[in-house]
C-alpha cells in the first residue's frame, strides 16, 4: 500500500481551536489551554479519519517572510501588531501567533491568551511524537507545498487557508476547515470547479486576479472572482490572458495596468515546493515520551483531548 501523508497547517488550526473551544485553564488556574486542547482534538480526528502513515505539523518559522514583503509590501501588513510601523517584538516571544518573525522580528496581532499557548502546543506535540517541520525564512504553506509535492503516496492537507487549494491534484486533497473545529470540506478539482470554476493548477492565477484581503493582496482592479474564473476558463492561465488578442478593451486595459503587480503577486501567492527538508515523518503508534506527555496532560489539564490523541495514534 502507498504511504499516506497527512500535513497539518498548524497555526491555521490552532487559531480556529482558540476561537472555537471554550476557555479552559491549566492547573495553575491562570494559563489558558483551549487552543492546545482544541488542536489535539483536531489532530486526533484527522488521524482517525485519514489513517496516515506519516504526519507533519507544519510550522511558520517566519509568518511574514521578508522576501514576500519585498515583492508586495502590503503583504500581511494589516496583521502586524501596531500597524505597518510596528515596534520590534520581544525576542523572547515564540515564533507564531503574537510572536516574532524569524527574520522580520515583528509580532503578528494575536490575543495574549493565544500567544502564551503556542510554546505549550510545541511542547505537547514533541512529547506526543507528532513530527513538527518548519524552515527558517518560510511559512508553513511553503513547508506543506514541499512535502505535498515530494510525497511518495496520497496526501491530505488540513487547513483553514484557501491559498493551499493551489496544491490540489489527483493525489493531493485539501481538507478545508472553514468554520469551527469539527466540520470540514474535502477539496479536490471537482469541488474547485463547482465553487470557483477553476482547477487547483489555476488557483494561483485566480487568487492573484481576485486578490486576497486577508493577506493584503489587492488583486487586479476591476477583476473579481467571476471575471477571473471566466478568463481562466477561456485562456488557461495568466500568460494566455495577457497574450490573448480577443480581450475586451476594458479587460485588456485592466490587465495591462496590473502587469507589474501580477508578476510580483504570483511569486508571493505561489507556495514553494523546493525547500530542503529533512526528518522522519512517521507517526508513532505510542506517544514518544510518555512521562513528559502525562505530566503535560496533568499540568495543562488536557484531559480527554490528550487521551484521544494517544488513542488515535495507537489505533489508526
Amino acid at each position: 500500500m502507498p504511504t499516506r501523508r497527512l500535513l497539518l497547517d498548524t497555526a491555521s488550526l490552532y487559531f480556529r481551536a482558540y476561537y472555537g473551544v471554550p476557555t479552559r485553564y491549566a492547573l495553575d488556574g491562570t494559563t489558558p489551554v483551549n487552543a492546545v486542547r482544541g488542536l489535539l482534538d483536531m489532530i486526533a480526528k484527522f488521524v482517525r479519519e485519514t489513517h496516515p502513515d506519516e504526519v507533519a505539523a507544519c510550522w511558520d518559522n517566519d509568518w511574514r517572510p521578508s522576501w514576500r514583503v519585498a515583492l508586495i509590501d502590503s503583504y500581511k501588513a494589516h496583521r502586524v501588531a501596531g500597524g505597518p510601523s510596528a515596534h520590534r517584538a520581544d525576542p523572547r516571544l515564540p515564533i507564531g501567533a503574537g510572536g516574532r518573525g524569524a527574520e522580520s522580528g515583528v509580532a503578528e496581532i494575536a490575543d495574549e491568551a493565544l500567544s502564551v499557548q503556542v510554546p505549550l502546543i510545541a511542547e505537547v506535540l514533541r512529547a506526543a511524537g507528532v513530527p513538527m517541520v518548519g524552515a527558517d525564512g518560510y511559512e508553513a504553506d511553503d513547508v506543506i507545498g514541499t512535502l505535498a509535492t515530494g510525497a511518495p503516496g496520497p496526501v491530505e492537507i488540513v487547513t483553514g487557508d484557501r491559498d493551499l487549494f493551489q496544491l490540489v491534484t489527483d493525489d493531493v486533497t485539501v481538507l478545508y476547515v472553514a468554520r469551527g473545529i469539527s466540520k470540514y470540506e474535502r477539496v479536490d478539482d471537482g469541488w474547485l470547479a463547482t465553487k470557483y470554476g477553476v482547477t487547483g493548477a489555476q488557483y494561483v492565477d485566480f487568487s492573484v486576479m481576485r486578490g486576497d484581503a486577508s493577506d493584503g493582496l489587492p488583486g487586479v482592479s476591476g477583476i473579481g472572482e467571476t471575471t477571473a474564473a471566466r478568463l481562466l476558463a477561456v485562456h488557461g492561465d495568466l500568460e494566455g490572458i495577457v497574450a490573448a488578442p480577443d480581450l475586451s478593451a476594458s479587460v485588456a486595459a485592466k490587465i495591462a495596468a496590473a502587469v507589474d503587480y501580477i508578476g510580483r503577486a504570483r511569486q508571493v501567492v505561489a507556495v514553494r515546493t523546493d525547500l530542503r527538508l529533512t526528518g522522519d515523518l512517521t507517526l508513532p503508534r505510542e506517544v514518544a515520551d510518555p512521562v513528559a506527555y502525562e505530566t503535560l496532560a496533568h499540568d495543562l489539564q488536557l484531559g480527554s483531548a490528550a487521551t484521544r490523541l494517544a488513542e488515535a495514534m495507537r489505533t489508526r
